[in-house]
């Protein structure tokens, strides 16, 4: 199991068009975090996420606790803030 924490910083450039005036964490960049954890702490690279849901917005500075667990051939990922989901999902690796 590989548990982190991030927070992704208000100057990201992603977030000036989304939305102006109540920014949130656009879906692409947290699933761009478990595709690179998934490299880093599995050691592969992310093939397919078949199954994805968002629970909450993820808002810029608000920290967030990212957690995989993986066993062959699928994995599975939930991004929490606090005690919320933000997202959860499920992926498989490229062999």
């Amino acid at each position: 199991m590989i548990t982190t924490t991030f927070q992704i910083d208000a100057s990201h450039p992603s977030l000036s068009g989304h939305f102006p005036g109540n920014p949130i964490v656009p879906g692409v960049v947290l699933l761009d975090r478990v595709a690179a954890e998934v490299e880093r702490g599995l050691n592969a690279r992310l093939r397919t996420l078949p199954q994805v849901k968002f629970m909450r917005p993820l808002k810029p500075e608000e920290r967030a606790c990212l957690t995989i667990d993986y066993t062959a051939p699928t994995g599975h990922f939930v991004i929490k803030c606090g005690d919320e989901v933000v997202a959860k999902g499920t992926f498989e690796v490229s062999a």
